[in-house]
């Protein structure tokens, strides 16, 4: 059997030991200071001028005066004089600068929320996986603002890879919003969680939003030229207008139905004097007549020719299902 414990280093009284309460009470000055422990400072090297009784200190490296040579201890003002002890890793006390507890972690004192970092996970009313890290159970998530604002991240590794938030029911997805495979905002439905259709997406480098039903753009096609707008669905409608004011706009104005599929047609619904539906005519920019727009009808889109007498931007809208 040793003379001290194996922990604190307590003195053991020893059979036929003289003046046993000089022991007993040195073990007791030792619980005294270190169960509870209050430091005043860590990697204090020069003692105090005017210490307190039972006040102690965790010493740094380089002491001097009478806490020299104690480097890494934890030294105790005890009796009108200093009581040095080792303290040893998973040590906690309370940090009076820091206004936190510390924990020793065998080389010096760190907080102790610091053993809140680089968890493997957390689980809030329930338990979390290898998969989901953070997992919660609750009615209700809030997160606050700490200042003027609140900013909630989803990050991704690269272009390819997915950042979204899924809604499920019953633990099947029915809705995702976010970065699914690219950089363009989508936000996808699903009857079942297996078919998924695009409800909504914005164009990551221009900003055009196109909702599948709803599709909008515009094609800039010079004066004796054929501009091509791609068709999202083989067939449907479209509302094509000037868009320039260097022209009577709405005249060159028309919505159409059209087929741009094995056998493409177009057919005017309401189309201004100055533009003409030619089906599914070859436009080659001097088809139609000067001063005129003229549309037709092409496999996978619609050609729109321009012999307006400059430059025109035309914009467009279909009308159309979800592919």
């Amino acid at each position: 059997m040793t003379d001290i414990s194996a922990n604190l280093t307590l003195p053991f009284l020893l059979p036929a030991q003289a003046q046993k309460h000089v022991t007993h009470n040195e073990a007791l000055s030792i619980l005294d200071h270190t169960v509870q422990m209050v430091l005043q400072a860590d990697d204090a090297v020069l003692p105090p001028v005017a210490p307190l009784e039972g006040q102690t200190w965790a010493l740094g490296v380089g002491t001097t005066g009478d806490w020299s040579g104690q480097d890494g201890k934890i030294a105790c003002y005890c009796d009108g004089g200093w009581l040095f002890v080792a303290p040893s890793e998973g040590w906690t006390a309370w940090h009076v600068q820091q206004g936190c507890l510390v924990v020793c972690d065998g080389s010096g004192w760190a907080p102790a929320d610091r053993a809140m970092q680089n968890l493997d996970g957390v689980g809030i009313g329930t338990s979390w996986d290898s998969y989901n890290r953070l997992a919660v159970a609750a009615e209700a998530s809030l997160f606050t603002h700490a200042g003027g604002g609140h900013r909630l991240s989803v990050n991704k590794s690269s272009v390819s890879e997915t950042a979204s938030l899924v809604f499920q029911s019953n633990w099947s997805g029915r809705a995702e919003l976010g970065l699914a495979g690219g950089d363009d905002l989508t936000f996808k439905v699903s009857p079942d969680g297996l078919t998924w259709k695009t409800a909504l997406a914005a164009n990551a480098a221009t900003g055009a939003v196109t909702v599948p039903m709803v599709t909008s753009g515009s094609v800039l096609v010079a004066d004796g030229e054929v501009g091509v707008i791609a068709a999202p669905t083989a067939g449907g409608m479209v509302m094509i207008i000037a868009s320039d004011s260097g022209v009577a706009i709405p005249t060159h104005a028309g919505s159409f139905a059209y087929s741009s599929g094995g056998m493409p047609g177009l057919t005017g619904l309401g189309v201004g004097p100055d533009m003409a539906a030619l089906g599914a005519t070859v436009l080659s920019g001097t088809t139609g007549a000067v001063g005129q727009t003229s549309v037709a009808a092409i496999a996978g889109g619609i050609a729109v020719e321009n012999r307006s007498g400059h430059a025109q931007r035309y914009a467009y809208t279909f009308l159309c299902g979800n592919g």
